[in-house]
């Protein structure tokens, strides 16, 4: 079976307007895909150069391919099930910024060069006083990336039209103004000048961005099968979802060289993105951490099997129809439609979502993503969101335990052990009281502060709904303790 190559994609020569840090999946199902979409449109015109960031891992599959592949796009769309695969030509070179330097450092001097894309993880985007501009390349990503618009600066001395577009994607709050911050402390450790901190500050513009896509990867387990459907091979496939949201904030409005939205991609620009990240981790994430320890206990291990439950099923939408889109900021009937999106995800046929592995650091997730909805609810109501108030009780019940073995606390499901991951404190405190009588728990639970930066007992009524859902728990059993609530 033919390796999939250029000489089959015939892809039209673009001019290279991207540099992106980073060769994994998601960017490429992300990013890549969309400037390929908006390359076909029309609207864009230009290719992608990627760099492999770090020594380790090999571009041998990008050049035997030619830089092409394919995304296989897999999910529910208007109650259906479909797939859509498409090759992706939009990139055009593959190059190692360590096995490589030279030739990874004559992008800096590329006219056509405008946007700079990255995914280096969480822990990329960080400032080390000990890394060094002499390194080929500096070890950080934001060493590196001074370094390279160094070298621009001093290529086009100085010229205001030669500065870059900076979109790091990475899962970090205000990623944009992060890796600015961080190019300035390495221009002011390394002492590269004035003339060049004032270029990067007015010629530059760090957009800070918010991306939504489930990317699954190589599909390891049917790739054979995928290929045989082809008609190639294809070493560098990629799959995901068919929901992607890219949300771009930025201080400079940069839309007209960047108009993927005109192309009819899910981007949004703006110059706020903080109700579009709060929509996302209230519905989105605060519906997985609201439901899936109930839904485990009652008997479910992935997510797809949860939204085949009626009863785990109407336990979320009451939540996020009844409790959670009345406290948000957006129109409603946006927020009803990007909610019905995340139920079509949530029904993905082609994921399996494991329920264990979304409960990792439960007492963190339901903080950070059911608390603020369940406090604006009381406020704006003036009364206890019922089904928010028992996922408080459905987390106490599924952190039940008096053993830890291993980093985990040791919980029981019906005679089945499984393991309860969160922070040593966390585990210890229920380790030692979540046999305790409902009272005596909730009341320690909720006025955690540490848990919660506040004393939550202090809400009116909460308490004593808690210890009631809790009690419900304990003596009938986690579905019937649903099928009442959901009533």
């Amino acid at each position: 079976m033919e390796v999939l190559n250029k000489s089959m994609t015939n892809p039209k020569e673009r001019p290279i307007k991207v540099l992106q840090f980073g060769e994994g999946g998601f960017l490429r199902a992300f990013v890549d895909y969309m400037i390929d979409v908006a390359n076909e449109k029309g609207v864009f015109d230009g290719n992608i150069a990627i760099v492999k960031p770090i020594e380790f891992g090999s571009l041998d599959f990008f050049h035997q391919q030619d830089c092409q592949y394919t995304l296989s796009m897999r999910g529910k769309e208007d109650g259906e099930a479909k797939i859509v695969n498409r090759v992706i030509t939009s990139v055009a070179d593959a190059v190692g910024a360590v096995e490589e330097y030279d030739r990874y450092m004559e992008y800096a001097r590329l006219d056509t060069l405008r946007f700079v894309v990255s995914n280096t993880t969480e822990a990329g985007i960080v400032f080390d006083e000990n890394d060094k501009f002499e390194n080929t390349p500096p070890n950080t990503f934001p060493g590196k990336l001074t370094k390279f618009l160094y070298e621009r600066f001093k290529a086009f001395n100085g010229a205001m039209d030669k500065g870059l577009i900076m979109l790091p994607v990475e899962l970090i709050a205000d990623n944009g103004p992060m890796l600015k911050r961080c190019v300035f402390d390495f221009i002011q450790l390394w002492e590269l000048g004035e003339d060049f901190k004032e270029w990067v500050r007015e010629a530059c513009i760090f957009g800070s961005t918010l991306v939504d896509r489930i990317v699954t990867g190589y599909p390891r387990d049917d790739a054979e099968q995928i290929w045989q459907e082809l008609g190639y091979r294809d070493n560098l496939l990629d799959t995901s979802e068919l929901f992607a949201l890219w949300v771009i904030e930025s201080e400079k409005d940069f839309s007209d060289e960047f108009p993927l939205d005109e192309a009819g991609l899910p981007v949004i620009f703006t110059d706020n993105q903080k109700p579009y990240k709060e929509r996302k981790v209230r519905i989105l994430n605060g519906a997985h951490t609201s439901f899936v320890l109930a839904s485990y206990l009652a008997g479910n291990d992935i997510v797809l099997e949860s939204m085949n439950d009626a009863t785990v099923r109407q336990f979320m939408m009451n939540t996020i129809f009844d409790e959670v889109i009345p406290t948000l900021s957006l129109p409603e009937q946006e927020l009803k439609d990007f909610a019905n999106a995340v139920i079509e995800r949530f029904e993905n046929p082609y994921v399996k979502h494991a329920l264990l592995s979304i409960s990792l650091n439960s007492v963190s997730k339901w903080r950070a993503r059911c608390m603020p909805s369940l406090l604006a609810y009381i406020e704006k109501e003036g009364k206890l969101p019922k089904h928010l108030t028992f996922s408080i009780a459905a987390l106490m019940a599924f952190y039940t335990g008096s053993e830890i073995r291993d980093g985990a606390l040791i919980g029981d499901r019906n005679g089945q052990e499984y393991k309860i991951m969160d922070d040593a404190d966390v585990l210890e405190f229920f380790a030692a009281n979540s046999k305790k009588p409902a009272n005596q728990v909730v009341s320690m639970f909720l006025g955690n502060v540490k848990f919660f930066g506040e004393d939550l007992n202090a809400q009116p009524g909460l308490t004593d709904a808690v210890v009631a859902d809790l009690e419900l728990i304990r003596a009938e059993g986690m579905r019937k303790a649903l099928e009442t609530i959901i009533k």
